[in-house]
Parts: C-alpha cells; structure tokens; sequence
C-alpha cells in the first residue's frame, strides 16, 4: 500500500509525499499489457494474438508510467478524501517530480511530491453590527404627471401641421456638417434624426417656431443644444461626447417634416391600453397605478443599491486569510497558456476578491442550508422571458410558455448562470433580514447623488 505522507510549507500551505512500491502498481500494469495485447492491431497478426513481448517492447514503457502516475494520482485522492480536506483548485506537482525515473525494466520504490492550498475557516461579518442606509424614494406629482405625459404622447396621435408652432413639435431633420456659412464639408457627416423642437437650447427654441418643410439654418452643436441632449446628438452622428472640439462643428439642419402628436385623452380607453386587464375606470385609479409603478422602479432601484452595499460590507469586514503564495503558482499554471510570476502577482488581488467572495456565499449557503429548487429555475427562465417579451406576470399561460421553460431547462449553461444568480438573490435576501437597516426618504436627484457617489468610491 502507498505510504502518504504530509507536511506544512506555509500559511495553509502543505506538502503531500506519496510513496508507492513495485506491488502497488505492477498488478494494474500487467493487467494493462494484457488488455492492450488483447486489442492491438498490427499489420501480420491476428487481433488479439499479438505476443506480450512485442506489445511489452513496442508500448511497455509508456503503459508502465501511466500506470504508476495513475497509482501515485488514486492514493493522493483517497488521501485527500479520508483527511477530508477542504483544498483550493487542485494538487500542483512539486517541481522535482521527475518522470524520467520511471523505468519498466527496473521497477523500484516511487515518490512523487504535491503542493496543496488549504481553505481556511473564518466567520462572515456580523451584519447585526453593521450601519446601513435603505433609501426611499419620494414619487411626487410632478413625476406622476411626466409618465401620464409620457403615456399620452406614446399612446398618442402623429399629425403632420404645416408649421412647428410649440416647444411639443416633432422635426424630422436631415444634418449636414458644413462651414459657419452653411457650406457642406467635403466627406462630412450627414445624418436623419428626429427631434422635439424642446430638445434644442433654449435660446435657439424662438428660431424654430413657424419653421416648415424645406426650411433649413446651420447650428453649432455648443450652442444649439444644453449638454444632455447635445451628448445624444453627438452620439447619434458617430461623434465622441468627451471630444471639446466635436462640440464645435457646425451643421445646415434642413428640415423634411414637420410632426406633432396629439396626446391621448385621460379616458378608459387609454387607461386600458396602458395597463391592459386592470379594468381603471377613473384618473384618480390611473394615477394610484402609476405612481405605484414609479415606486417599485425606484424601490428596486434602491434594493440594488442596498445589495450592493451589502456585498461590500461582506467582502470588506469577512477577515479570511489565503494561502497566496500557493493560488499565485496555480494562477501561473491554470490557463491554458502558462503566465509568468509578474502576470500572476498582477491579476492575484482580483483574484483573491472573487474567491473570497465565493467562499462568504459557499459558507452563507451551507449554514443556512439556502436551496436552489428545480421550480426557482423555471420562475427564473419565464421572467426572463416575459421581460424579454414586454409580457405582464399572470394570466392563463400558453402552451409555448412551458415549451420555451422545458428548452432552458435542458440548456445547461443556462441553468448554470441562473442557479448562481438565484443563488446569489437568496443569500442577500437572508442578508437583508440580519440587517438593522435605517430607512431614508429621498428625492430622485438625492437619490442619484448617492449612486454616484457609491460608484465613485468603489471603482
């Protein structure tokens, strides 16, 4: 029997010897030849009546190290599972394993050596102990009103007026870089866009009131536009929005249509088109509908943020300790190109983040025996798909529903991907419970400060 031995080199770092005999790995060695004999095909024998001298001669000596590594690899596993150790990635071999040592003709007494990283025992944060903000965000009128205006121009009617007479006025317009005169710039930019007459600035909004179809003026992106909407219009002419001089370019807007969409009517007909099947008869019951929409975007808005805090709380004041110098070898080792020492220090701090996180969820997961069931996967995969599809929750389901689920569920990177996620989803929501967490209304620009800041800080 192989003699297995172990020893610590490091901070949760150990050397396992094994140590195996001729008795230990010429059985299976034997028993090897006799099969490879058995099924050999060699020009001038029969099959299976190859000698066992010639199969010895010709594959002996490759079948013979085979053979001991595979002797040498099951008692380094046996070891590991008897000792029930808990180890990071898998056994590196030493560097003065040697291979060339191994000789059929000369079977001896073998030791092969392996490097292994330990994981470490550790306890997660106290979240009990830990100062956290929920924000809340205060939904006013004004916002109300914006998303019933919103609705109402989306559910709306397209005219086609002969003049732009409002800030509410659609142009249709073709730019066209040019000079500050209006001449066109050889190779220049020219692009189609659509544009409320509100989105220009304001001092250039008078301009355009009683322009119309043919009518045309050049414009500098500075000035015809606040900063907002002059992003998206540089964006929109394949324009970089950091570039100041990009800014500067002047263009002949030309106008090809003129468009105004009269808003629809506050009546059921419209309040059941918004919200199909929720039967609201009255605008006071429209607007309690919408502004609990608006809330839930903005309470799952928060609950990210509140996650996201979570996760940093997590990973920051969960002290555990790894064994670096060890996962930095693996690291150099693990790809499937080699890295060089420089590489592998660069990329370990990243690294060790992620697998310390692993380690917080594995642990979380285990202490609470959090579950992942066959039916979470499947409510996973349909509101992902009536996200996709723009579908509301409920309702009688359709046959192609549970056909679309059946597929995803024999996708196996699919259930993969979502196992994590849902994983990941259960261990904060018991987070969220185990917090004493303080909760702070907010306005929305209060609210987007914070985000902003939060972003800041950890990138």
């Amino acid at each position: 029997m192989a003699i297995v031995t172990r020893e610590n080199i490091g901070l949760l770092n150990d050397k396992i010897t094994v140590k195996v005999a001729s008795e230990d790995y010429l059985p299976s060695f034997e028993k090897a030849l006799k099969s490879y004999s058995k099924n050999a095909n060699i020009p001038g024998f029969r099959k299976g009546m190859v000698p066992s001298g010639m199969i010895k001669k010709m594959h002996g000596q490759s079948v013979f190290t085979d053979e001991v590594l595979r002797t040498v690899e099951k008692s380094l596993t046996d070891y590991m599972q008897n000792e029930k150790l808990e180890i990071f990635a898998q056994p590196l071999p030493m560097s003065d394993n040697d291979v060339r040592q191994l000789d059929m003709n000369k079977p001896a007494d073998y030791t092969f050596a392996f490097e292994v990283g330990l994981k470490p025992d550790f306890a997660v944060a106290d979240l009990a102990k830990e100062k956290v903000t929920r924000y809340k965000v205060t939904v006013t009128d004004a916002m109300i009103d914006e998303e019933i205006g919103r609705q109402q121009v989306r559910h709306g009617k397209m005219t086609d007026p002969e003049t732009a007479d409002t800030d509410e006025h659609v142009l249709n317009v073709t730019f066209t870089e040019s000079d500050k005169d209006g001449n066109p710039v050889e190779g220049g930019i020219s692009k189609d866009n659509s544009l409320l007459v509100k989105y220009f600035a304001e001092s250039i909004r008078p301009s355009l009131i009683g322009k119309k179809k043919d009518d045309s003026m050049v414009l500098q992106l500075a000035t015809a536009f606040d900063e907002r909407e002059r992003e998206w219009v540089l964006g929109d002419l394949g324009l970089d929005k950091h570039d100041a001089a990009a800014a500067q370019k002047y263009f002949k807007m030309t106008i090809t249509k003129v468009g105004l969409i009269e808003k629809a009517e506050l009546n059921e007909e419209f309040f059941n088109a918004v919200y199909p099947g929720k039967n609201i008869k009255t605008e006071a019951e429209f607007r309690d509908v919408v502004k609990a929409e608006i809330e839930g975007y903005w309470d799952t808005q928060s609950r990210n943020h509140l996650q996201h805090e979570l996760y940093h709380v997590l990973l920051d004041h969960t002290n555990i300790e790894f064994p670096a110098s060890f996962l930095k070898r693996w690291i150099q080792t693990s790809g499937e190109k080699p890295k060089t020492e420089a590489e592998a220090e660069q990329e370990f701090p990243s690294f060790a983040n992620q697998l310390k996180w692993t380690l917080i969820v594995d642990k979380v997961v285990r202490d609470n025996n959090l579950e992942v069931l066959p039916e979470d996967i499947q409510n996973f995969a349909k509101q992902q798909l009536f996200g996709y599809m723009g579908m509301n929750p409920g309702g009688e389901e359709q046959p192609w529903i549970a056909d679309y689920i059946n597929r995803m569920m024999k996708d196996k990177k699919f259930v993969e991907d979502a196992y994590h996620r849902i994983q990941t989803d259960k261990v904060f929501a018991l987070a969220e419970t185990q917090i004493n967490a303080v909760e702070k209304p907010v306005s929305v620009e209060e609210f987007t400060a914070e985000l902003e800041k939060h972003q800041h800080h950890h990138h």
